[in-house]
C-alpha cells in the first residue's frame, strides 16, 4: 500500500487530491497549517471529510515548523511526498510578501530536506503558470525559459523549481514540478475569481473585472488537475545518461532526475465568456465593475499539455461551462442559497 504525505490537505487542491488517493486505497498523511488567509471553517470542513476515511491521518502545523514537519514525516514514512501547501494568491503577494518567503521558500526547503532524509521514491511539488510571467509565446511550453516572473508569488515558485532541481541533482531525488493553470471547482478558494463572481452575482453586489474583461485564462477543473497529479506519481523522472536520451519536448533535466510539467486544459477562455457562463448558470446578470489591469497580472495564460499526455496518456478535458455548473451547484448547497 503506497503511503503519500501531502502538504496542504485542508486546501482546495490538496483536499481533492487526498480524496482521490484515498478512494484508490492509498494511505495519506496530511500536513496543513490552517492559516487564516481565507475562511478557516472551509478548511476545517475539508479535513473533517477526509478524516472520515480511516486511511487518512493529519498533522496541523506550519511548514516553517521544521521540527514538527520532520517528526510527522519520519513517523509516517512516506513513499511519495506531494508538496502543495503554499502561501497562494497573486494579489495578496503585493500586500504581504514576507508570508511568501516564509511559506514558499523556507517551507519548501523543509519539505525537500524531509524527502532527502527519507529517500522517498518521488517528490512532487506545485509550481504555477505565473512563473511564465512576461512570456508572450503561447501556448506556454515547459522547455521555454521562464525567467521573467512579475510578482513575488511567482518568484518564490520559480525559486522552488530551482531548489528542487539542485536537490534532484545532488541527492538523486526524483522530482517533478507541476505548473497549475487557473484551477477552479467545488470547495474552491474564496479569493479566486469564480468564487467571488458567484458570490457577487448571488448577493447582487458588483464584481470587479480587471483589464475591462480583456483577459484570457486556461481554466483547469480541479478533478482534472488532481487526476493529472495522481498519474504523475507513477511517472518519476530518471536521470538521463546523456542529453541525447531526452526526447524532444521533454523538460527532463540533462543532469538530474527532474522534470517540469504543465497541467492545464489547453484552452484559452475569454474572461467575459467565463462570467457569462456563471450568469447563465445562476440565472441572473452580474453588476459589472470594469477596472484597469491589476499590478503584476498578465493578460493571458494558455498551457501546452502535450508532455503531461506523453507521460501519463491523460490530459485535462472538462469544458469550462460544465465546471462552472458543478461549482455553482456546490456553492448553493454549501451556503444554502
Amino acid at each position: 500500500m503506497t503511503r503519500v504525505l501531502i502538504t496542504g490537505t485542508a486546501g482546495f487542491i490538496g483536499f481533492h487530491l487526498a480524496k482521490l488517493l484515498l478512494a484508490e486505497g492509498f494511505r495519506v498523511h496530511g500536513f496543513d497549517g490552517m492559516s487564516d488567509y481565507y475562511d478557516v471553517t472551509l478548511k476545517e470542513r475539508r479535513h473533517q471529510m477526509l478524516l472520515q476515511n480511516e486511511g487518512f491521518t493529519a498533522t496541523i502545523a506550519q511548514l516553517e515548523d521544521n521540527e514538527t514537519l520532520w517528526r510527522a514525516a519520519e513517523e509516517f514514512q512516506p513513499d511519495v511526498i506531494v508538496h502543495l501547501a503554499a502561501q497562494a494568491g497573486v494579489r495578496y503577494s503585493l500586500e504581504n510578501p514576507r508570508a511568501y518567503i516564509d511559506s514558499n521558500i523556507v517551507g519548501t526547503f523543509n519539505v525537500m530536506e524531509a524527502a532527502r532524509k527519507l529517500k522517498v521514491r518521488h517528490l512532487l511539488m506545485a509550481s504555477t503558470s505565473s512563473v511564465y510571467g512576461a512570456n508572450e509565446v503561447m501556448p506556454f511550453i515547459e522547455t521555454e525559459k521562464a525567467d521573467t516572473p512579475l510578482t513575488i508569488y511567482a518568484a518564490t515558485k520559480k525559486a522552488a523549481e530551482a531548489m528542487g532541481h539542485s536537490y534532484a541533482h545532488l541527492w538523486n531525488l526524483p522530482t517533478t514540478m507541476f505548473r497549475f493553470f487557473t484551477v477552479y471547482g467545488p470547495w474552491g478558494r474564496p479569493d479566486m475569481a469564480l468564487f467571488k463572481f458567484t458570490k457577487g452575482i448571488l448577493d447582487g453586489t458588483p464584481i470587479d473585472i480587471y483589464n475591462h474583461g480583456d483577459m484570457f485564462r486556461d481554466f483547469t477543473y480541479v478533478e482534472d488537475l488532481v487526476r493529472g497529479i495522481r498519474l504523475l506519481i507513477d511517472a518519476a523522472p530518471v536521470r538521463p545518461e546523456t542529453p541525447a536520451d531526452i526526447p524532444a519536448g521533454d523538460s527532463l533535466s540533462p543532469v538530474a532526475p527532474y522534470r517540469v510539467v504543465n497541467i492545464g486544459n489547453s484552452d484559452k477562455v475569454r474572461l467575459m465568456d467565463f462570467i457569462e457562463a456563471i450568469e447563465a448558470e445562476i440565472g441572473k446578470p452580474a453588476i459589472r465593475n470594469y477596472m484597469e489591469m491589476q499590478k503584476g497580472d498578465v493578460p493571458a495564460t494558455w498551457a501546452n499539455a502535450d508532455l503531461l499526455q506523453t507521460l501519463t496518456g491523460y490530459r485535462p478535458h472538462t469544458e469550462f461551462r460544465d465546471g462552472v455548473r458543478q461549482f455553482v451547484t456546490w456553492y448553493r448547497a454549501y451556503y444554502g442559497v
